[in-house]
């Protein structure tokens, strides 16, 4: 009898663990990436202003790209990773010389809760203008966070920033389409997440910028939109349409 008892006493500190793990992972999915409380996201519609912003380059598309905007006189802010910055430098000094916003998106392009906590340090760490004055803006891939996302993100002067407007330039939609649904959500200072690669993303941008326009609303980078923090009302709604509503 007192075998099972300590039997029992053994299992229960692994069970204890197990669980407040799943219930960290779950917390910062449903918390940080779904809800998006406390990050910057959406800022004052009283500016007439959107941020449009492209994750993932620089890359071969970025000169395309560039020229959309400048077409449009509008400019944008570019979240670009590590590999693709050292690859792609000329890319990178030229959205930097056409005064567009760069900011992080991670030393490489993955999940947050794929990766230990040391590695994720790392990821949050870099960044392309890091020895620039701040602030320094981070966009997590895929927005994802795991329990330590926002604590390292603090520690090391970064700010999370979300969107509230999906591009879904990586389905398989044709770029009127996806501008007709992307503009549906569009509000004055709204955050348009779009993508540095996709090949619809050029036309797309042409299509958003125009009528973009056409609504007497401004495209800036994230600086001048200004980012507000997502608030409790603004991260139930962007919570229910993550998950499909």
């Amino acid at each position: 009898m007192s075998t099972r008892s300590s039997g029992k006493g053994l299992r229960s500190p692994v069970v204890s663990w197990a669980g407040l793990l799943l219930v960290s992972v779950v917390a910062a999915e449903v918390l940080g990436r779904a809800a998006g409380w406390g990050a910057l996201g959406p800022g004052n519609p009283e500016g007439r202003r959107v941020a449009v912003t492209f994750d993932d380059g620089p890359g071969p598309q970025t000169a395309e790209l560039l020229s959309v905007l400048s077409r449009h006189g509008a400019r944008a802010t570019f979240f670009v990773t590590e590999p693709a910055a050292k690859v792609h430098r000329p890319e990178l000094e030229a959205l930097r010389s056409a005064g567009h916003q760069l900011e992080a998106h991670g030393r490489w392009h993955i999940h947050a809760l794929l990766l230990p906590p040391w590695l994720e340090w790392s990821q949050v760490r870099w960044h392309p203008r890091a020895h620039e004055a701040g602030p320094h803006l981070y966009r997590p891939p895929y927005g994802g966070h795991s329990p330590w996302t926002r604590l390292f993100a603090c520690l090391q002067g970064r700010q999370i920033v979300l969107w509230d407007v999906e591009g879904r330039d990586w389905t398989s939609g044709d770029a009127g389409t996806l501008a007709e649904q992307a503009l549906r959500r569009v509000r004055a200072g709204s955050v348009i997440l779009l993508h540095d690669g996709p090949a619809v993303t050029p036309e797309l941008l042409d299509h958003l910028l125009s009528e973009l326009a056409a609504r007497g609303l401004q495209a800036v980078p994230l600086n001048e939109l200004p980012p507000g923090h997502i608030g409790f009302r603004a991260g139930i709604r962007r919570l229910l349409s993550s998950y499909g509503r």
